[in-house]
């Protein structure tokens, strides 16, 4: 009697390799991705003032009792909203000066804000950078090769003077061909004035903070027929944020352009 003949095992086939192309543009696929999500379920909305403040004196005992993990979790958060680019990073920066004061706020908001930079500059560059090279034409070409020379000048210009959003100045060096290290240096230096500015101003935010949270309470206590509309919580940054905070930026900024000017002079008058 002859056993029946057995097939032999075929293996399933390989899967497809990721083509080069997708694999390098899937972390700015990714980042977009979850921006977009961060948006639509509004994450930034519930870092606010009156988060803060209403859980303030919690978060005061919290960070009594647990201060690495609350630096860690600050620093992350900071990482996340910069990374994502949510418009809240003034708001972070306040906040970490009334919570931690601003001798711990400040540092841990500039090393929060370079991480997230940071990540935000090499997906760019991984993704678009070398793209842009190849294709640029002459006058972007031409740029590109102006920005490198000064780069470190231009990108504490940007840094330094606040009209210029902080998504933009990570995305324009990364274009630009800028390195990693003279972007990660020009990133620390550039912030770190504004950063302790509104990180100083938020540790004395204590008291308005109290202030506003019994007015709050005592508005809810009086049981209005729409309580959202009748008692708003709001925090007043109009003395915070400066007009000679601003102009302080400004003055900050063109003093790092004055290396670029001296060499532009420099060359002029050598070919003169």
């Amino acid at each position: 009697m002859t056993s029946p003949k057995t097939s032999p095992k075929t293996s399933p086939p390989p899967a497809a390799p990721t083509p080069p192309a997708l694999r390098k543009w899937l972390p700015v696929i990714a980042l977009a991705a979850v921006m977009a999500i961060a948006y639509a379920m509004g994450w930034h909305r519930l870092l606010s003032f009156k988060t803060i403040g209403l859980n303030y004196d919690g978060l005061k005992a919290y960070i009594a009792a647990n201060m690495a993990l609350s630096l860690l979790i600050y620093v992350a958060v900071y990482v996340a909203i910069t990374a994502l680019s949510l418009p809240v990073g003034l708001f972070i920066t306040i906040a970490g000066g009334l919570l931690f004061g601003w001798q711990i706020g400040a540092p841990a908001a500039v090393l929060g804000a370079t991480i997230g930079a940071t990540i935000v500059f090499k997906i760019v560059t991984s993704s678009l950078g070398e793209t842009l090279a190849r294709k640029a034409g002459p006058f972007v070409a031409k740029l590109r090769d102006g920005f490198q020379e000064n780069a470190l000048s231009y990108l504490l210009f940007l840094r330094l003077v606040p009209a210029f959003p902080f998504v933009v100045i990570n995305l324009v060096p990364a274009l630009l061909g800028v390195r990693l290290s003279t972007f990660v240096i020009g990133t620390v230096i550039g912030i770190i004035p504004g950063t302790t500015a509104y990180s100083l101003a938020g540790s004395g935010l204590g008291s308005v903070i109290e202030a506003q949270n019994a007015s709050y309470k005592s508005c809810l206590a009086a049981a209005p027929a729409n309580p959202e509309t009748a008692c708003p919580y709001s925090i007043d940054l109009t003395q915070i944020v400066t007009r000679e905070l601003i102009w302080a930026g400004i003055a900050l900024g063109v003093v790092a352009l004055i290396p670029v000017a001296i060499k532009f002079w420099s060359k002029r008058h050598a070919a003169a």
